[in-house]
Formats: structure tokens, sequence, C-alpha cells
């Protein structure tokens, strides 16, 4: 089952899409915020959404682009909807956008049948976003996909209690060799910090239907991050 519902924020309200697990009798579901891409929340993100509650977990997708534009819903398929989402990009202030996910997180943890605890997944801008909420906001447990310009924040990792799974790309134009080696240099020193790297796959591989999708690569990195938020969400 999914639905919309609204996050109130003293900033104002935006929307977000649920997707709910089949119920347990008697069993409360951790909760997990995915945290979109540059695209809003499309086709991409709800079925990530459903694939997590397959697994057992109330998905939130929060409508982060409704500062500027409310249910933005773009591909990668033209480039017309190219400039549309690189112009959101460009406009987003990315500290108010974690402090939207960390709302999200708060309204989460208290929706019926959830059970307290809350993971963040997120792609892309996302993957940015979630860096910054584990480092920021301490969710239970977080997974980022090739989060672009997180080199730029590594000294937030000092002190972090989150643990925090980041996927990298390793041709990723947007993400180059140098930057994802000031991340692994940073996540080395910290046990609570997993960097995987899969090597000749370009961003966003793990975006179904994606010009760079990649099955296998994407698998894997599922693999690891359904084992992450199973081991943490209890």
């Amino acid at each position: 089952m999914n639905e919309r519902i609204t996050i109130e924020t003293p900033d104002g309200n935006f929307g977000a899409y649920v997707a709910h697990p089949a119920q347990v009798a008697g069993k409360a579901a951790p909760a997990i915020v995915v945290i979109q891409e540059i695209f809003g929340i499309n086709a991409d993100i709800r079925a990530h959404c459903d694939a997590l509650a397959a697994h057992g977990y109330v998905a939130v997708a929060p409508d982060l682009f409704w500062r500027q534009e409310s249910g933005i819903e773009l591909t990668d398929a033209s480039q017309e909807e190219w400039a549309k989402a690189f112009a959101l990009y460009q406009g987003f202030d990315v500290d108010k956008g974690v402090a939207d996910v960390a709302a999200t997180m708060a309204v989460a943890r208290t929706l019926p049948g959830v059970s307290g605890k809350v993971g963040v997944v997120g792609f892309c801008l996302g993957g940015l976003l979630t860096f910054l909420t584990a480092t920021r906001c301490a969710p239970d447990a977080a997974v980022s996909y090739y989060g672009g310009r997180s080199n730029e924040f590594v000294g937030e990792l000092a002190g972090m209690s989150t643990p925090l799974m980041m996927h990298l790309a390793g041709a990723d134009q947007y993400i180059p060799k140098p930057a994802q080696d000031v991340i692994a240099a940073a996540a080395a020193a910290l046990d609570n910090v997993q960097v995987f790297v899969y090597p000749g796959q370009d961003h966003a591989f793990a975006r179904v239907n994606g010009q760079h999708f990649n099955a296998d690569a994407a698998a894997l990195a599922e693999q690891r991050t359904l084992a992450h938020f199973a081991a943490l969400l209890v």
C-alpha cells in the first residue's frame, strides 16, 4: 500500500510518498527515508520505496524541491528534463534540504506501525543529503549512493555516531577519482563508515531504466544496503 502525506515545518509544508509493507500482526516496522535525485519524486524513487516496503520497511520519500516547485517528476531521458533538473539543483539550498530530511525523519518515527527506528538512503543529490543527515541528524543507519560533493564535507565525519555506508561508481563522471580518494581516506580512519567502489560504473548505476543503469552493480549495492539496514534497524 502507498499513500501521500504532508510534512509540516515552520518554513512551510511539503508532501511525501509513503510505501507501507504488508501488515504483520504484532510487529512494528522500521522506517527508511528515501532521498531523491535531482529528478524529484519520480517513478524511480517511488520504485525504490516500494522495493523497501516489500522488504518490510515503511519507506518515506519527501518532496525536497518544494521550496522551488512542488511535485517535480523528471527523468534523464531528454535534454529538456536535464536542463530543468540542473536548474533546480543549482537553486537548491543544501542546509535547508537537510533540515527537511530531519523533519521527515521525525514524522516517520511517529507513523502508525513504525517501530521508532529510522534509516536514510539517498541517490545523487540525495546521496549528499544522506551523508550530511548522517553527520548532523543521527539517523539509526544511513546509505549514500554516489553523493556528489561529499568529499567537500568529510570533516563532518568526525564524531559522527551513525553507521554510514557509501556506494561510489568507479568511473563516475561527477565524482572523479581524486574526490573518491578524499572520501576513502577519511572513511578509512572510522569504524562506522564503509565505502564500496564499483569499478567501471558511471554515476547513477542504480537508477532503474536510467542511462547508466547496471543490473549487476545495482543488485550488489542493494544486497549490501539491505544487509546494513537489517543489522541496524531491528
